[in-house]
């Protein structure tokens, strides 16, 4: 399936307010994708007015191995050790509305025709909105790199825009998978060693306070809107088999209340229909944004692990300095060893200040965003239900 997107089908389907104050020498967007079963093949856009690149405007084939590759290699590169890395989008997962729709032909037999088309209709409109939040967050992931002013000059991102050709990036054998779960365990033992080490600045130790507390608050509150938009769906659900069932009703009676039940089964699909705004606006403006920010205050975290790392290393060189002096043995070296360690440390804190202030900004503009026009579309959708119940009781009131 193909999902070529205009402007305004874009800004509708925008669900993540990153603040990106795109410059317009570098612009980047994912105008359309193809789904094949589980692989989901991007096409990324690129225009530009650097020089830096071969052209103007060029498009390039990608599949989501390709962006992981471009997320691993800008975390592993040394130099952006004080940066926050903008987290990788996450898989293209289509089985939940792949297995409801499974069981919706299972169970076809036991549904009235309308029924059954109207339920499709939802799965089919759920499949789309799946796919289209898995493009949006892949381009989102470039529209971080291409507004940030060092990782935008990235060698490997301009080969990503670029090569016009398959970047052949395999998946991880299961040797690696594994290395990459041993290198994550360490990474945890690390952390909590690391956590006892006293903190030299108060801005540093402050952040990972809030960070810490903010991280299990939004995830709790991502649990709550996820099941909150699940209500939302399943009352939707609801509303087409009372809608189908009234309708039934009405065809087999031939009394006065015929009328009445074609009208309250009119209500109950347009009901259904305004739900179903509810429950996708909601999983678009909050939901969706809650998830993303989980990603990206862990890839804040993980800029303080690396700084915390850096500040392990400086003490360490200081004690094997005091170690040489005393034994009058190799002091050069150690010197050398503890200038390293302090420069990389203080270029990790200068740069790491100037990112965790950035970060703090561009998230409670994009919550503040999110949240007046999920308000505005909430507002938009009560008075909406209000009118259509209020019309509903005059009409029957008049019969």
């Amino acid at each position: 399936m193909t999902s070529p997107t205009d402007e305004s089908d874009k800004e509708k389907m925008r669900s993540v307010s990153v603040d990106l104050n795109n410059d317009a020498s570098l612009l980047i967007d994912i105008p359309d994708a193809l789904c094949e079963r589980d692989k989901v093949k991007f096409t990324v856009h690129t225009k530009t007015t650097l020089s830096s690149f071969q052209k103007p405007d060029f498009s390039v084939p990608r599949q989501h191995e390709d962006f992981i590759w471009l997320h691993d290699t800008l975390v592993e590169t040394e130099d952006y050790a004080g940066l926050i890395i903008p987290p990788a989008p996450p898989k293209p997962d289509f089985e939940s509305p792949r297995e409801k729709m499974h069981k919706l032909g299972e169970g076809e037999a036991t549904m009235t025709k309308e029924e059954y088309t109207k339920m499709k209709q939802e799965l089919e409109a759920e499949y789309l909105a799946v796919f289209k939040k898995t493009v949006q967050v892949h381009e989102i992931f470039l529209q971080r790199l291409s507004s940030h002013p060092i990782l935008s000059k990235d060698r490997n991102f301009q080969i990503f825009l670029e090569y016009d050709q398959d970047l052949s990036v395999r998946r991880k054998n299961a040797k690696e998978m594994f290395g990459g779960f041993f290198k994550n365990m360490v990474k945890s033992a690390d952390e909590v060693l690391i956590s006892g080490i006293k903190e030299v600045d108060d801005f540093f130790e402050q952040e990972k306070t809030f960070l810490l507390d903010y991280y299990s608050k939004i995830k709790d509150s991502t649990a709550k809107a996820e099941k909150m938009t699940r209500t939302h769906k399943n009352i939707a659900d609801d509303y087409i088999h009372i809608s189908a069932t009234l309708n039934s009703l009405s065809a087999e009676d031939s009394t006065a209340n015929k009328k009445h039940l074609e009208k309250l089964s009119d209500l109950f699909e347009k009901l259904r229909k305004v739900e179903g705004r509810v429950a996708s606006d909601q999983e678009l403006k909050l939901t969706e944004l809650l998830r993303y920010y989980m990603r990206d205050i862990q890839a804040a975290k993980d800029l303080l692990y690396r700084r915390a790392r850096a500040l392990v290393d400086y003490e360490n060189s200081n004690k094997a300095l005091d170690k040489a002096r005393l034994k009058s043995k190799d002091i050069p070296q150690a010197e050398e060893h503890q200038r390293q360690c302090l420069q990389k440390f203080d270029r990790l804190s200068e740069s790491g200040k100037k990112e965790l202030t950035g970060f703090k900004g561009r998230r409670v503009v994009a919550f503040r965003k999110n949240l007046i026009e999920m308000a505005e579309l909430e507002i938009k959708h009560a008075k909406n239900n209000v009118t259509l119940l209020q019309g509903c009781i005059d009409l029957l009131k008049s019969n």
